[in-house]
């Protein structure tokens, strides 16, 4: 990429010189040569790898989920299924199923309390991945998303959970909308680390996110000690995390 700027920057002075025409060629050409040089900046920050860290959670006493049934979907239509489990603090439930039958949906439901076999307890913190994030409000600054769950960390406290995750100065307070998906990945999970939520709700977390950060990344949520609930594709990242119950979409009864 240096030697790609360079020629370019070569050229683009080139038709500045010759004047005319040419040097709307050359101004679109600087245009270029900023673009490239800001996503230099963006691959070398992306090189790094994040350090070692903890999602903490809320301390709760009552269960955070309780199952009585689920659904799949088949030709564009929920299916109900029984499916019973109480999802306490320290438990851990991986989703399982093909493509197509709706893991991504029952997530949705159990957040939005739209089904009424399942139920989020009243109180329970919620941390939610989605793999669209649309749980982060676009047209907030990084730094006003994370602020949002953070009640009582200090200013300090942000701008060092954001910095875990390589989201620093302009970044901070850049739109989300202008973040890479694998920035607001990252983004979603110091969000994690301020909130200590009492469930996660994970759907594809390493969706979009650098593979140098997937170790790390399992690690913390192999050792949180909240509730949770996996979805993912990849069972070499799974491998990694405590898993206490399955359940398989494709195969229940």
């Amino acid at each position: 990429m240096e030697k790609d700027i360079s020629n370019r920057k070569e050229q683009a002075n080139f038709f500045a010189q010759k004047g005319g025409k040419l040097r709307n060629v050359a101004a679109t050409m600087r245009e270029k040569i900023e673009e490239l040089e800001e996503d230099k900046v963006d691959i070398r920050r992306e090189d790094k790898t994040i350090p070692a860290f903890t999602i903490g959670n809320q301390d709760i006493s009552h269960p955070a989920v309780r199952f009585e049934s689920v659904f799949i979907v088949k030709d564009h239509k929920r299916i109900g299924k029984k499916f019973e489990l109480i999802l306490r603090k320290k438990m851990h439930l991986l989703i399982t199923g093909p493509n197509g039958i709706g893991k991504s949906t029952l997530l949705e439901a159990l957040y939005n309390g739209t089904e009424k076999g399942m139920k989020i307890e009243n109180g329970t913190i919620i941390g939610y991945y989605r793999q669209d994030f649309s749980t982060l409000d676009f047209d907030a600054s990084a730094y006003d998303v994370l602020k949002e769950v953070a009640l009582d960390a200090t200013d300090q406290d942000i701008r060092g959970a954001a910095a875990r995750f390589l989201i620093t100065g302009d970044l901070l307070a850049a739109k989300v909308s202008s973040l890479s998906e694998g920035q607001k990945g990252l983004l979603s999970f110091a969000r994690f680390t301020l909130q200590k939520p009492g469930l996660l709700i994970l759907d594809e977390p390493t969706n979009h996110i650098n593979f140098r950060h997937l170790p790390v990344i399992a690690k913390a949520l192999d050792k949180y000690e909240g509730a949770m609930i996996l979805v993912s594709h990849m069972p070499e990242f799974v491998k990694q995390i405590r898993i206490d119950e399955e359940l398989d979409l494709g195969k229940i009864g």
